[in-house]
C-alpha cells in the first residue's frame, strides 16, 4: 500500500497477469475506479519478473494457461519465495479446470473466479482482500 502524493487516500498496486490484453484492459479499469493502481504482465515470467522488482505489491490476479509460465507456476514460486508468501491471490481461468481449480486452492491461492467474471464481483473480492471496504470505493460502479 501507498499513499497517494495527490491525496491523503492510499493506494493498492495490483498485479495483473493474463495473456490476453483486453481482459487485463477491462480489469485495470475497473480496479482503477477505486484505490488500485494496476500493472499489467502478459505471461508467467513477466509476472514473476515484477514481483521480484516491486516490492509493493498488494495483490496479484493471475490467469491460469499464460506462455512460459503458468498462473500455477506463478502461485507456486510465491509461495516458495518468504517474501512473496503472503501475498493474496486471484487466480482467473476458463471454465471446466476443476483440477488446476482444486491446485490453486492447495497452493494457497486466496481466490478462484471462472471467466467470464463479473467485474463488480472481482473489484468487491480485491477489495476485501486488502483489507478495505468495496462499497465506499467504486463497487458500486458498474
Amino acid at each position: 500500500m501507498v499513499t497517494d502524493s495527490s491525496s491523503s487516500e492510499p493506494t493498492y498496486h495490483v498485479l495483473v497477469a493474463d495473456d490476453e490484453p483486453h481482459i487485463g484492459r477491462i480489469i485495470k479499469m475497473k480496479l482503477e475506479q477505486g484505490p488500485f493502481r494496476v500493472t499489467l504482465a502478459y505471461d508467467g515470467r513477466e509476472a514473476l519478473d515484477v514481483l521480484r522488482r516491486d516490492s509493493d505489491v498488494d495483490l496479484v490476479l493471475l490467469d491460469l494457461m499464460m506462455p512460459h509460465l503458468s498462473g500455477l507456476d506463478v502461485l507456486a514460486a510465491m509461495k516458495a519465495d518468504d517474501r512473496l508468501h503472503d501475498l493474496p491471490s486471484i487466480i482467473l481461468t476458463a471454465a471446466g479446470q476443476e483440477q488446476q481449480h482444486h491446485r490453486a486452492l492447495e497452493l494457497g491461492a486466496s481466490e478462484f473466479l471462472t471467466k467470464p467474471f463479473s467485474p463488480k464481483k472481482l473489484y468487491a473480492r480485491a477489495a476485501e482482500l486488502v483489507g478495505i471496504g468495496g462499497e465506499e470505493s467504486g463497487a458500486d460502479a458498474s
